[in-house]
């Protein structure tokens, strides 16, 4: 590829990022070569469940409608009473009184991640993430000249307070947190929840350093059984949240979410105003209008998650048969396990022999590891019994 007239960080980042493209062009080469029905793919956390019914009543209604200025510019922070239906979900969720006026629409939590960046990075910020994190995390943060640090997690992926602690520096603008998490599923806990904002609030106490705990939620609804997701404001003032309806509504699409603060952050106002305008110039200007109504009538709805449950489970049988390790999920639909080989781009390479598409965990951070999605038919996980078991014991 003859790259000399682009950005050579794009180059970068291309290669950089090349491991989840490489997946999706050899499932595309594999599915034509062997047939899509003979080719078991992982490696895309593309939600396959249909939207609830609710969805798809409050999409006709708010498509239907002759409302003037229906499909008009509006605030550049969304619809008023969108938002206000919006705060009372995460009301629900954090256990605090958000108001409409602490919460802006944006173009999916990718949108909302990078207006907070736009709005408090300086240029060399930090922002520490626990391994392993979504692999974009680290090109939103370069989108506002910040510096991404990756620490690490305890063995079962739960959140290692020391390891955050040592790694915050007179730099550090805020902490990343993503559960349950892409890759891992894991949960945070609320103890460990607790722990992180006893750390954050020191501090500020001692340093008078304002360290934002930004917590990125689409996965937040997809939980399993005995599980739940803590409310991060419950137990921190300066939280951030950002989510999307991506993946509880199976509307990844539509590019749709929003963000949230606390009611009682520090420079509530400026901070709102900073990614309100941020919203704007970054060029999203608002979030889409038509998902805008549809989704403030259906903020409580989410997907049958018994199915991805079901999947869970059908798939933790799968590769406990294989010989294989892992930490179960606690929500989302990966599965996370430990490579039989150091180098895991060794083991995706024997389950591509076996027509199963899955995705290295260096692209997560976390070499050693793949990544398998399991929002698939669960056809499609059976099917992928033998050639799992094939992959491990070649091996």
């Amino acid at each position: 590829m003859d790259t000399k007239c682009l950005s050579q960080k794009m180059v970068n980042f291309m290669e950089r990022s090349s491991w989840i493209r490489k997946m999706f062009e050899e499932g595309a080469r594999l599915k034509q070569e062997h047939g899509a029905d003979k080719v078991c793919d992982f490696s895309l956390g593309n939600p396959d469940l249909p939207p609830p019914e609710a969805f798809n009543k409050a999409l006709l209604e708010a498509a239907s409608s002759n409302e003037p200025g229906i499909h008009a510019y509006m605030p550049n922070a969304g619809i008023p009473w969108v938002r206000d239906k919006i705060a009372q979900q995460v009301k629900a969720d954090h256990g605090v009184d958000v108001s409409g006026q602490e919460v802006i629409m944006t173009c999916g939590a990718a949108g909302g991640l990078n207006i907070i960046f736009k709005a408090i990075l300086n240029p060399e910020d930090e922002v520490i993430v626990p391994k392993p994190y979504f692999v974009e995390y680290g090109f939103y943060t370069d989108n506002h000249q910040g510096k991404l640090v990756t620490v690490d997690s305890k063995e079962d992926f739960s959140l290692d307070i020391d390891a955050i602690a040592s790694a915050i520096t007179d730099k550090t603008k805020a902490i990343l947190i993503n559960s349950p998490n892409n890759p891992s599923g894991v949960i945070y806990s609320e103890e460990s929840i607790k722990e992180l904002a006893k750390l954050l609030d020191k501090i500020q106490s001692d340093k008078g350093q304002t360290i934002y705990l930004i917590s990125d939620e689409p996965y937040r609804k997809i939980i399993f059984t005995g599980n739940e997701v803590p409310p991060l404001m419950a137990h921190y003032r300066d939280t951030i949240v950002t989510t999307s309806f991506s993946k509880d509504l199976s509307i990844p699409g539509e590019r749709i979410g929003y963000v949230a603060v606390h009611p009682e952050i520090r420079e509530k106002e400026a901070l709102l105003g900073a990614m309100t305008l941020a919203n704007r110039i970054l060029g999203f200007v608002n979030a889409p209008a038509l998902m805008q109504r549809v989704v403030a009538q259906v903020v409580s709805e989410k997907v049958d998650t018994s199915i991805y449950e079901r999947r869970r489970d059908l798939f933790a049988d799968i590769l406990q048969k294989a010989g294989l390790e892992f930490t179960m999920p606690q929500g989302a639909f990966y599965f996370f396990p430990k490579s039989p080989t150091a180098d895991e781009t060794v083991f995706v390479k024997a389950l591509q022999k076996e027509l199963i598409l899955t995705v290295p965990g260096t692209g997560f951070g976390q070499p050693g590891y793949i990544r398998i999605a399991f929002c698939v038919d669960d056809e499609v996980i059976k099917r992928s019994e033998a050639g799992f078991k094939r992959a491990v014991d070649s091996l």
